[in-house]
């Protein structure tokens, strides 16, 4: 796993502003060296907010959208469309606004999916559906993504992966959560193997509240208990971070990316 990178920004508007230049030049530049390009979503707020970004930017359109297959770190375990979907979000943020393949778009399943109330069901066809899409070179079950965004909750927790719940001791690439301590209750997640199969992780985070949750994902503590510390990339981990949430990290550890 790579050692991870801090960069900080002066607040969340220009943290978003950064993300989002940055994710059209890296996903520029992975289309040029490939066919294609793999993009992982994720929701809350500072993630829809790069979205967003991304689609008012008039350099979104030097992006081939329809060669980007888009996939999910998570989702709550809802029917399509429901508001507190990570998938309608980032629809209503992005996708909507560019030029995507449908084939290409790979949302979570939820209730009102081909399994049913059965999210052990969903997360067992996501992986099958990951597992297709990996080729010989990504060395695994799922696809090697060229860049996979997550965001980081208060206690440390990424994706719907929370400190010390079944789902992150598991190996398999997607698995269900069930008693989620943020509602609702019933989720489904990328684990922490699947992270780790991107090429680049780059973690969101905006305010101070996320300023001891970055600290610790920092420390060198173990991801049983910082979920957040076992999410690195292959070749690059990204600490994405307004002020507020850098507040708690010693000088030498961040670079402040913007005056």
């Amino acid at each position: 796993m790579s050692a991870p990178e801090v960069l900080v920004h002066r607040d969340a508007g220009l943290l978003a502003n950064a993300v989002a230049a940055r994710l059209v030049t890296k996903l520029v530049d992975a289309q040029a060296a490939g066919s294609t390009a793999a993009l992982v979503l994720t929701g809350g707020g500072i993630g829809t907010a790069v979205l967003a970004q991304l689609a008012a930017t008039p350099a979104r359109d030097a992006v081939e959208w329809r060669r980007l297959d888009v996939w999910w770190g998570d989702e709550r375990f809802l029917p399509s469309g429901h508001p507190d979907r990570n998938e309608t979000g980032a629809r209503e943020a992005l996708l909507r606004h560019v030029d995507l393949d449908p084939a290409r778009v790979h949302p979570m399943p939820g209730p009102d999916g081909p399994d049913g109330d059965d999210p052990e069901a969903a997360a067992a066809r996501y992986a099958a559906i990951l597992g297709g899409a990996a080729r010989p070179e990504d060395h695994g079950p799922v696809p090697a993504f060229d860049v996979l965004l997550l965001g980081i909750g208060p206690e440390g927790h990424v994706a719907s992966l929370f400190p010390s719940l079944p789902a992150v001791y598991d190996e398999r690439p997607v698995v269900a959560v069930r008693g989620s301590p943020k509602p609702p209750p019933t989720r489904l997640t990328l684990t922490l193997p699947a992270i780790r199969s991107a090429r680049e992780v780059w973690i969101l985070a905006a305010g101070t509240e996320k300023a001891g949750a970055v600290r610790l994902a920092l420390s060198g503590v173990g991801p049983v208990q910082v979920p957040a510390a076992g999410a690195r990339g292959r070749q690059r981990t990204l600490f994405l971070l307004d002020r507020g949430a850098a507040g708690r990290l010693p000088p030498q550890l961040a670079r402040l990316a913007s005056p």
